[in-house]
């Protein structure tokens, strides 16, 4: 399983908006076949390492960090496929999460004769999908915040200009993160700092350009920013203005996309454009952005995760904090839970989550493992 793990990880940011796969075959205590899943190859982790396998997957073991598929999308059923190869036994992680679906892959293998066991890496399984499993289940994306921060929690000297903060190494982390995203979301008043280009610079495929976003109420993106300029299709600004206007039309004439959004007092309603991004299949955003912006997410609830980036040096109370926001409106936010802290010299990241995503489903999966959902669509 850990191997099966292994394979999935290079699903990142190659398997959206399905999740991240990989499938190993084992015969004699010997590994036969084994495959993970890419989206734009279609055929998931089970085939690939069927396919490996050959004649040899009969009576042979399946481990898998992901429920097997039972219906037909643009791929045909894995269990079929499974129970045509006569694979003795399936070790699953975790199941599917798509409350449509939940366990009724493990059923099918178990009604043709096939033992199924589950819960081997369980937690390493939920943590891999855990932004799929946020998608799937409400329509929204897995929204990380990432903040790099002084000790005091502060993120530059003036709202203004630019504060190199972190480190090189925390610099080199955080380009891994972001290319797990499908979407980076900043506001209009970073762009105007900084002009950042925002790119994925982790030197690692990628099946999808990342989406940049901005979060522009009054259209004030220049046309010549560096985000503009190295813009192909894959900028994309909500705004409170009109699409007709001179200015969206200008934007759309160098290949930026335009979407007027309702507001929300004097800001882009937040939770419009989660929304949106959802409905285009962004499993997973990844929030760079300052001050303003990051007090309104957190005080929305829309973030799932954060990851704070602490440099070892202090600003003072006339810097920037990392989130402006009054303590009132974050009373709502529960404390972090499952907090960990990486060392980046001289940097520290400590990661937590505002919720677990699959919390809703714990009953359920306890009480039942072997019953059967409602038909439901898996990943196509």
């Amino acid at each position: 399983m850990a191997r099966a793990l292994e394979l999935a990880r290079r699903g990142v940011a190659l398997a959206h908006p399905n999740p991240m796969v990989g499938a190993v075959i084992t015969k004699h205590g010997t590994i036969v076949g084994e495959g993970f899943h890419k989206y734009d190859e279609r055929d998931h982790a089970e085939i690939v390492a069927l396919r490996q396998a050959g004649e040899k997957a009969w009576g042979g073991t399946l481990y898998i960090n992901y429920e097997p598929c039972c219906t037909t999308g643009r791929t045909g059923p894995c269990t079929t496929a499974l129970i045509s190869a006569k694979i003795k036994h399936v070790f699953g992680a975790m199941d599917d999460p798509n409350p449509a679906v939940c366990g009724r892959g493990y059923a099918a293998l178990e009604r043709a004769g096939i033992g199924v066991s589950l819960g081997l890496f369980e937690a390493e399984a939920k943590k891999l999908n855990e932004d799929f499993a946020k998608w799937i289940t409400t329509g929204l994306p897995f929204v990380t915040l990432k903040v790099a921060s002084t000790l005091d929690g502060q993120i530059a000297v003036h709202a203004t200009e630019t504060t190199p903060i972190t480190g090189e190494a925390s610099r080199s982390a955080s380009h891994r993160i972001r290319h797990q995203a499908d979407a980076l979301l900043t506001g209009i008043g970073t762009v105007l700092a900084d002009d950042p280009q925002l790119t994925d610079r982790s030197g690692q495929p990628r099946r999808r350009k990342l989406l940049r976003i901005v979060l522009d109420s009054k259209l004030r993106l220049p046309l010549k920013s560096q985000l503009v300029l190295s813009g192909k299709g894959d900028i994309l600004v909500y705004t409170t203005q009109p699409v007709d206007s001179p200015r969206a039309r200008a934007l759309a004439t160098v290949g930026v996309e335009v979407i007027q959004l309702p507001a929300a007092g004097d800001r882009i309603d937040l939770q419009a454009a989660i929304r949106d991004l959802g409905q285009r299949q962004i499993v997973n955003l990844m929030v760079e952005a300052g001050s303003e912006v990051n007090g309104a997410l957190l005080a929305s609830g829309l973030v799932d995760k954060v990851a704070l980036f602490y440099a070892p040096r202090f600003l003072g109370a006339d810097g920037v904090p990392l989130a402006r926001t009054t303590a009132k409106r974050l009373t709502h936010l529960p404390e972090l839970s499952n907090v960990t802290v990486e060392s980046y010299p001289p940097d520290i990241l400590v990661q937590g989550y505002f919720r677990d995503v699959y919390a809703t489903r714990r009953k359920r999966e306890t009480d039942r493992r072997r019953r059967k959902p409602p038909i439901g669509a898996p990943y196509s």
